[in-house]
């Protein structure tokens, strides 16, 4: 009989994100799929009552919280300890909570305290006879692979988007307080301040429908045989302002930096999608000044409908991979596309 237990951590203002809101769609699922199976939810936060009641219908048999100021903020030393303290709380054997990168980095060290077993970035989970197995991709091997533990507790962390979200009316919930005895040294680290960018040059947006994702051949010499980088800065930011859509890039437009060469000075390697970047899960894409080819477009394998515009007619988008090529000039096309948009009040 297993207990599965749902983990999250809280917002600043105490409720869930949608990330954890997923994770506990699954864990609903893998718990009404195994008989005999219990389902606790376990939260960590300075305030963690408000997400209890956010969740109060969800048919966990109890909530229960690590809450307080030192855990607040992200912190290895005092994550893990709250996680920790939660499990052996729940008496857990199979742990589901978010890929954060919150998670990401304490899990995996709290199921080697505990003598389990953990797996990141899972992206699907099957129950079949009683029989639990988990979906993840090894991306440099461009594989899929579904995996069984006997190992428990088993931590699982599913990826944001992957996992349907829970539905449910808000109500109230008794969370029950589980303490965790922290030595000073788990305060060593300290958080001082957080730093964003303004929202005007904001350009990751996990939630947009559409993923916008730049080339090197933005930067490279145009029919005029000169290289027009400011211009295409502006027709991005143009186009991101407009639509509310995410950026992303290719590595080779991304590692133009590093060589002395031109670039989009608002461009960095958190955008970069790939074999070797990010793999998001946008409704639909597209690609500008992009080749197409298999290390790029295997970050595009969770959007849904692809588009491209490129000059090249026999790229990698024309051999398959995008649904619908534009064999075009990007400059010319994003211009026209803008001046619409603009124009529609968008």
């Amino acid at each position: 009989m297993e207990t599965i237990l749902l983990l999250a951590h809280t917002e600043a203002d105490g409720t869930l994100a949608k990330a954890a809101i997923e994770a506990l769609g699954a864990a609903k699922g893998v718990s009404t799929a195994l008989s005999g199976s219990s389902f606790v939810a376990g939260f960590i936060g300075s305030n963690t009552q408000p997400a209890a009641n956010q969740i109060a219908s969800c048919g966990a048999a109890k909530f229960l919280a690590v809450t307080g100021d030192d855990f607040a903020a992200s912190r290895y030393a005092t994550d893990a300890a709250a996680a920790e303290a939660l499990c052996k709380a729940a008496g857990a054997t199979i742990v589901i909570a978010p890929a954060t990168s919150r998670f990401n980095r304490c899990l995996p060290g709290v199921a080697a305290r505990l003598g389990g077993r953990a797996d990141t970035h899972v992206t699907a989970i099957d129950t079949t006879a009683d029989k639990l197995a988990v979906h993840r991709w090894y991306y440099r091997q461009r594989m899929e692979a579904v995996l069984t533990r006997s190992q428990r507790p088993w931590f699982i962390l599913v990826d944001p988007g992957s996992q349907a979200a829970w539905s449910g009316s808000p109500g109230t919930a008794n969370a029950e307080a589980v303490s965790v005895d922290l030595p000073e040294s788990a305060r060593r680290t300290t958080v001082t301040g957080v730093r964003q960018p303004a929202a005007a040059v904001q350009t990751i947006r996990p939630d947009a429908s559409l993923l916008f994702v730049t080339g090197a051949g933005w930067t490279k010499k145009q029919a005029d045989g000169q290289s027009h980088v400011p211009e295409a800065e502006k027709l991005i930011l143009d186009f991101l302002k407009l639509t509310r859509s995410s950026l992303g890039s290719s590595k080779s437009l991304v590692d133009l930096g590093g060589e002395g060469q031109a670039v989009l000075s608002f461009l960095t390697h958190l955008n970069q999608i790939g074999q070797t970047g990010a793999t998001p899960r946008h409704p639909k894409g597209l690609s500008t000044c992009c080749h197409g080819e298999e290390p790029h477009t295997v970050g595009w394998r969770f959007v849904n409908e692809r588009r491209a515009i490129s000059l090249d007619g026999n790229c990698g988008w024309a051999r398959g991979k995008a649904d619908v090529l534009y064999v075009a000039d990007a400059f010319q096309v994003m211009g026209r596309v803008n001046e619409l948009l603009a124009r529609s009040g968008a």
